[in-house]
């Protein structure tokens, strides 16, 4: 983490903006502060990078990998759980 100016956004600004920023939506001067501070914070620099990643790799799974419903086994041991409860 870096010292922050009143002008500078502070770290968790940053984790706050991130979608907004990798979405193209943070408004222009919002983005400035933000990339100002990515040059200056090695901490955010490698937090945008793994948010960069996780939406590049996110991207690759095909929709058809997600089961359309939960296997059978998965059911049977939920409805044990909530029995054992009652």
């Amino acid at each position: 983490m870096t010292p922050a100016t009143p002008d500078d956004l502070a770290c968790i600004e940053l984790v706050e903006l991130v979608t907004d920023y990798l979405e193209g939506v943070l408004p222009a001067a919002e983005r400035d502060r933000f990339d100002g501070h990515v040059a200056s914070c090695r901490g955010c620099a490698a937090y945008l990078h793994q948010m960069r990643e996780l939406v590049r790799a996110s991207g690759r799974i095909a929709a058809r990998a997600a089961a359309p419903r939960p296997p059978p086994a998965l059911l049977q041991m939920f409805a044990s759980w909530k029995a054992d409860r009652a």
